[in-house]
């Protein structure tokens, strides 16, 4: 096949998912990040991949109100803060944050990568309270796309 032509087959089969409405157009491993839509099955299953590890730490039941979460090729990055169950802040008495809350060291976000393996997402690293940017090489270090950062 020339190229003319290889190039002429990717143009018609894009315009073909366009107009069926089809998802997102893929080519090789490539896809755009999105943002899984609240309610969704995908960002539940996300997120309830973050909270188990986060109410474990915290010693006390979180949900998170979510201000970035983004999406691609398996790969996740939230960014957001976690609040009790009533939709309060979270009490860091008694937890592994107390020194830093108490010295002002501390801010009430938190920020996590998650990838999906055979189905399943897991946290690959989470940090809360950070007062610097953590997730700055993260791309790099874990190998995980740049667009799902917030930039």
């Amino acid at each position: 096949m020339t190229c003319t032509k290889l190039v002429l087959a990717l143009t018609l089969c894009a315009s073909s998912v366009v107009a069926q409405g089809g998802g997102s157009l893929r080519i090789g491993t490539a896809a755009v990040p999105h943002v899984p839509e609240k309610g969704s099955v995908e960002r539940k299953t996300i997120v309830d991949a973050l909270r188990a590890p986060v109410e474990k730490r915290l010693k006390q039941p979180v949900i998170f109100r979510i201000d970035h979460l983004r999406v691609q090729n398996n790969w996740a990055f939230l960014s957001g803060q976690p609040q009790n169950s009533a939709g309060s802040a979270i009490d860091y008495t008694n937890t592994v944050y107390q020194d830093a809350v108490d010295s002002g060291a501390f801010d009430d976000g938190i920020v996590a990568l998650l990838r999906k393996v055979n189905d399943k997402w897991t946290v690959v690293q989470y940090v809360i309270g950070a007062t610097d940017v953590p997730y700055v090489r993260w791309d790099k270090k874990y190998r995980a796309p740049k667009g799902i950062f917030i930039q």
